[in-house]
């Protein structure tokens, strides 16, 4: 048979330059069977300020980027409230499309994304980059092969402060990091039944979002799950919290830490660089072109994003109705 070439690198555009874009950028640059080709971002100056920073174009609209032949796939960077029509926009254009977190706004917005990938034929992969992390999926596997036993408890723990003005772009932290905790629980332990939850605001003087939140679950396997999600203050004890994920069953037990590799140089608005994070957007980036090239399946489905859509609403139910709220059964 004659040997076939390689299939050129996959060409990536982004909608959106915000900060996130920086690591997905990285990602892409990292990855050997992927280009970013450019991006469009609201802002003109921002946009080529970070597509020069990043060696790309920029487009005028989101029509030119996606009008572009060399655009086979696009990642949508944008701010939660848009991200549906954006998403909308790229898969009715052919494209295939990572969604960061949070996916959507409601079930809804995300059941019609789900939807219109099924329709169009192309990916539509959500950005749950933390399951991507090696440590993670080890977790996973020893869960799934019952080296742990009986599952009791599982942590997903936060905490990193955030200045006001930079929490003032996020929808608060229910939203904006319990998204994160919630995926990561639905891949390893499966989907809870009950939410109990808490939240407050403790050091912001003009935004009214929540800095803090807590969440009790108890799981559909029986075991009792805890969440805690922090812009409000670091954790500088000697064995910190700054993000960590803990699974203990009755014959094993699981941790993964951000602290496990830290770069002492600052990070955005953090005061360390966690690499963790960033190696986790790398290997989504690098799963997400193999999903595209039909050579690997999503680790997380927009399926699993609608289950964690549907906890973030309990949470927020919880908060609101002061009680446990039971979820739907899927």
């Amino acid at each position: 048979m004659p040997h076939l070439p390689p299939p050129s690198p996959l060409g990536i555009a982004f909608f959106g330059a915000g900060d996130v874009s920086d690591h997905h950028a990285e990602a892409v640059r990292r990855c050997a069977d992927a280009r970013l080709v450019g991006l469009w971002n609201r802002s003109p100056g921002r946009g080529k300020e970070k597509a020069d920073s990043f060696g790309c174009r920029t487009y005028d609209s989101p029509e030119e980027l996606l009008a572009d032949p060399a655009v086979e796939a696009v990642s949508v960077l944008t701010n939660l409230e848009t991200h549906l029509e954006y998403a909308t926009r790229a898969l009715e254009a052919g494209k295939h499309v990572l969604v960061e977190k949070p996916v959507g706004v409601t079930v809804s917005e995300i059941e019609t994304m789900r939807d219109l990938s099924r329709q169009e034929g192309v990916t539509c992969m959500p950005g749950h980059n933390y399951i991507y992390e090696d440590s993670i999926i080890r977790s996973r596997s020893l869960i799934d092969e019952g080296d742990l036993g009986r599952l009791v408890a599982i942590y997903v723990m936060y905490h990193i402060h955030h200045p006001e003005e930079v929490a003032a772009r996020y929808p608060g932290v229910i939203r904006q990091i319990l998204t994160h905790n919630t995926y990561v629980l639905l891949y390893l332990a499966g989907r809870p039944k009950q939410v109990s939850a808490m939240k407050a605001t403790l050091h912001y003087d003009t935004i009214p979002q929540e800095d803090i939140a807590i969440v009790n679950l108890k799981m559909e396997n029986g075991a009792l799950a805890h969440f805690c999600a922090s812009f409000a203050a670091d954790d500088h004890s000697a064995d910190p919290w700054t993000v960590i994920v803990k699974v203990i069953g009755t014959r094993g037990s699981t941790r993964y830490s951000y602290r496990d590799w830290v770069e002492l140089k600052p990070a955005v608005v953090h005061s360390q660089t966690y690499t963790a994070y960033r190696g986790s957007i790398i290997n989504e980036v690098a799963h997400f072109v193999n999903v595209c090239r039909n050579q690997a399946e999503p680790l997380s489905t927009l399926d699993d994003a609608i289950a964690a859509q549907h906890v973030i609403e309990a949470i927020e139910q919880s908060i609101k109705e002061q009680k446990t709220i039971t979820l739907p059964t899927p």
